[in-house]
């Protein structure tokens, strides 16, 4: 940039560096400074360099001087008027969010910054830039989510409370001969699960997929008290593997009178052939099943599943299932050893 100089008389220099040290506005200071520094026969660019702006803040700064003297030096945006954003935009915003796109009348099921101007617009008759929208979500804490999926409980509130009241109660009042424990099965993909990752500016990771996708699959039980777990893997998820897993844990817990087992209701649960098992057995389990559509009140979904996901299966990089697998056992081996039990052998895995 053209080199400004300016030249102050020592009682106007004395001022302004009165008037810079006792500013408290960082930027009207920054500009007190860049008269200072340009009497002093300092280039543009160097002042630029040494006060942290750009040279277009410098040069416009130095024009300003020269033109106004130091009113030039002021913030003139006290005379730009109210705010657009006030509190009452503010609130408008934060309640359109409470809702979805299609509530307000948009084709869109997703929210855009573009979107929400718009409609912060048709209802305040204010419109804002998509910087100031930025600004107004990062200062209200606003964050882009990945959204829960949810299937709703066919049964009443009161009812599915009931439920999980005696769940709960018998957990806590379990006698010293019994054992419960949290039962589910999880699904093993070899298409990897996409999810979020940290990258270079500029860059972009790549997952690559085998494109056919193969499954295996575990049944797990975690016990209740110590969340001590015992799996099973199969390449179907049927009643095999179910009975599989109850063949491992009167194994695993041969000296426990009654193995209670917390469960959902799908139908491997209670197929006939899990029945006819469970006749021989009769005795030594107790099975208890969660109200339906209800994952977040077994344990196990949310300590043991959602977690080997998180770990293993997102964006994981293994070319073949028994790779994957692999990788999910050494994960469940290192959740024992977090809780400090011992490690049962697995049983042969179920067909």
């Amino acid at each position: 940039m053209e080199q400004r100089r300016i030249v102050l008389h020592p009682r106007t220099r004395e001022k302004l560096r009165r008037r810079a040290r006792r500013c408290r506005d960082a930027d009207t200071r920054t500009r007190y400074r860049i008269v200072l520094r340009a009497d002093q026969g300092h280039s543009g660019n160097r002042i630029a360099r040494d006060l942290g702006c750009c040279p277009a803040t410098v040069s416009r700064t130095l024009g300003r001087y020269e033109a106004l003297g130091e009113a030039g030096l002021l913030d003139r945006r006290e005379d730009n008027g109210s705010p657009k954003v006030d509190a009452a935009y503010a609130r408008t915003v934060l309640w359109i969010l409470q809702h979805t796109p299609p509530e307000h009348g948009h084709r869109r099921p997703t929210w855009t910054q573009d979107l929400l101007i718009q409609t912060a617009g048709r209802y305040t008759g204010v419109t804002v830039s998509r910087r100031t929208m930025g600004r107004l979500l990062k200062a209200h804490r606003v964050r882009r989510g990945r959204p829960k999926p949810d299937a709703p409980c066919p049964w009443s509130t009161a009812r599915k409370n009931r439920r999980m009241a005696l769940i709960h109660g018998l957990i806590a009042t379990l006698p010293a001969d019994q054992v419960c424990v949290w039962e589910d099965e999880v699904d093993i993909d070899l298409n990897p699960r996409i999810g979020p990752d940290w990258m270079l500016p500029g860059t972009q990771r790549h997952v690559t997929t085998p494109g056919k996708n193969v499954k295996r699959y575990l049944a797990g039980a975690m016990d209740a008290a110590t969340d001590r777990l015992v799996w099973v893997r199969g390449d179907r998820k049927n009643s095999r593997l179910f009975i599989d897993l109850l063949k491992k844990l009167k194994a695993a817990y041969a000296d426990k009178a009654v193995i209670h087992v917390i469960c959902d209701n799908y139908t491997i649960h209670t197929s006939r052939q899990t029945t006819t098992w469970l006749a021989e057995h009769g005795q030594k389990f107790r099975l208890h099943f969660l109200p339906p559509y209800s994952p977040d009140d077994n344990r196990i979904e949310r300590l043991v599943w959602r977690e080997l996901h998180a770990n293993v299966t997102v964006n994981h990089r293994c070319r073949t299932i028994e790779e994957l697998i692999d990788e999910v056992v050494h994960y469940l081996i290192t959740h024992n050893r977090r809780h400090r039990t011992t490690i049962v052998s697995e049983l042969r895995p179920a067909i």
